[in-house]
């Protein structure tokens, strides 16, 4: 996971925090804040959810255990952590310099991996 976090996430995330600040160039006040964070939210969707459980299932050898199943625990996984994950992509779009996103995107991320990994047994 470290691999694909340094290379996959690594140029992803950046440039899709450099395409949102792009989008939201024009707007300012609530829709300013709403739309940089409804936008990270989208980004790190149920897909984004199972292909990381994908990762976890490759690197751990479990490849029996890839399958659509991945999607149902990625959606249930991503509709629990809404409220998380706004207050966290609310903090890290609207107050958090561009240049340190992706590091506070990153912490953020390791903790949501363990949850993610969690999801699987929870959900």
């Amino acid at each position: 996971m470290v691999l694909i976090g340094a290379t996959l996430y690594a140029f992803e995330i950046p440039n899709y925090f450099k395409w949102i600040d792009q989008k939201t160039k024009k707007m300012q006040g609530i829709t300013l804040t709403l739309s940089k964070t409804l936008l990270a939210i989208v980004y790190f969707n149920p897909l984004w959810i199972a292909r990381h459980l994908f990762f976890i299932k490759v690197f751990s050898g479990n490849f029996s255990a890839i399958n659509t199943h991945l999607l149902e625990i990625a959606m249930w996984s991503f509709l629990v952590n809404i409220p998380i994950s706004f207050l966290a992509n609310f903090l890290i779009q609207n107050k958090v310099q561009l240049k340190w996103r992706f590091l506070a995107s990153a912490i953020f991320s390791a903790l949501m991996a363990i949850y993610y990994a969690l999801s699987e047994v929870i959900f």
